[in-house]
């Protein structure tokens, strides 16, 4: 019996007392986002500057929010590049262009503007000749000022002037937010709308002046930072990608199952197998039917679905098993997610 190589990585919890054991193993899922098969180029652009016409609310926004404009362009420029330099990293596109110089506007003021006209869309894929467009529709770094947090109550101290003085901590508290869409010219679909936000935290001294510069310093540093892996992280979204699930299966039954556990406790599952599915001939209805079943998870480590679907329909339908109809429904998500992640996979390695 062939196992997957991700068979190594499953880690075992048990339960003596239990008639079951749980286990964990990494599967692969599909990505988010579905991309068009024919889409093979995409352009990138930043479309958070603030339009004409809303230029005081959002310059009434940043002032409340701390936010200057340099800092907002400089972090919105940031992103942009980390979601270009990302998708150009994967395969699933042959041409990704970064579109800096065109002057698109939204709403400003930290709020998540209405889409694109599609007449703007069509035409700027068809000047870049690119099939998507990626756009960053907001960045926006709200920060609050918060003095005494994390320093505990103030203390009155004595200068070398001898002038009482506070000493205060102060903490800058910032939340970074990112906004995206992708546009299909095409068949005018909005393919993704998605906001990621992240908090950051600075701290200094109230009398502090140079602490202070420092602060800003590294406040201005940590939005760039965090707008950068924004931009990383929503590239993910077009990717397939690991978790891990949880599964349970039985160690009771008879004696073999006892030993059987015991392979598994070590990782040796093939082992484990063979003793399982020589059990699903077993003379008693409760030891064939919890084989039946540990053989849909054998058959789901080795990748095979469709193999553990049917050994999991037996344990039930044969054996009545009710743990077995619940990992048939389970096992039924998954084939759907396989066909959708066997398209995206054959697009991806066929760019």
């Amino acid at each position: 019996m062939k196992l997957a190589p991700f068979c190594a990585t499953i880690a075992i919890f048990c339960y003596s007392c239990s008639s079951t054991n749980l286990m964990s193993l990494s599967v692969t899922v599909p990505a988010p986002v579905s991309l068009p098969p024919n889409a093979k180029s995409a352009a990138v652009v930043n479309r958070t500057r603030a339009a004409d016409e809303n230029r005081t609310i959002d310059a009434i926004h940043k002032a409340v929010s701390f936010e200057s404009k340099t800092l907002q362009a400089e972090g919105a420029k940031a992103t942009v590049y980390g979601l270009t330099d990302e998708l150009r990293k994967n395969n699933r596109f042959t041409i990704v262009r970064s579109l800096d110089n065109l002057d698109l506007r939204s709403f400003g003021a930290g709020v998540f503007p209405n889409s694109l006209p599609w007449d703007t869309v069509e035409r700027i894929c068809r000047e870049s000749h690119t099939d998507l467009l990626f756009s960053l529709e907001l960045f926006d770094a709200e920060s609050g000022v918060g003095v005494g947090a994390g320093g505990g109550p103030a203390r009155l101290l004595t200068t070398i002037a001898g002038t009482p003085a506070l000493d205060q901590r102060v903490s800058i508290n910032t939340q970074v937010k990112t906004g995206w869409r992708i546009y299909d010219p095409t068949s005018h679909n909005i393919l993704d709308e998605y906001v990621l936000s992240r908090n950051l935290a600075t701290h200094t001294r109230l009398l502090d002046p140079v602490g202070t510069g420092t602060a800003i310093a590294s406040r201005k540093g940590a939005v760039k930072e965090a707008g950068m892996d924004a931009g990383q992280v929503y590239a993910s979204r077009i990717v397939p990608y690991s978790i891990r699930v949880s599964r349970y299966y039985y160690v009771r039954g008879n004696g073999n199952f006892i030993v059987a556990k015991r392979m598994a406790q070590t990782g040796n599952w093939e082992g484990a197998g063979k003793i399982w599915q020589q059990e699903t001939n077993s003379p008693s209805h409760k030891a064939a039917g919890r084989a039946c079943y540990n053989m849909a998870i054998i058959s789901e480590i080795d990748g095979d679905v469709d193999g553990a679907v049917q050994w999991a329909q037996k344990a039930y339908e044969v054996y009545g098993l009710r743990l077995a109809l619940n990992y048939v429904n389970l096992l039924h998500r998954r084939q759907s997610g396989n066909a959708v992640l066997k398209s995206q996979s054959e697009i991806t390695s066929n760019p």
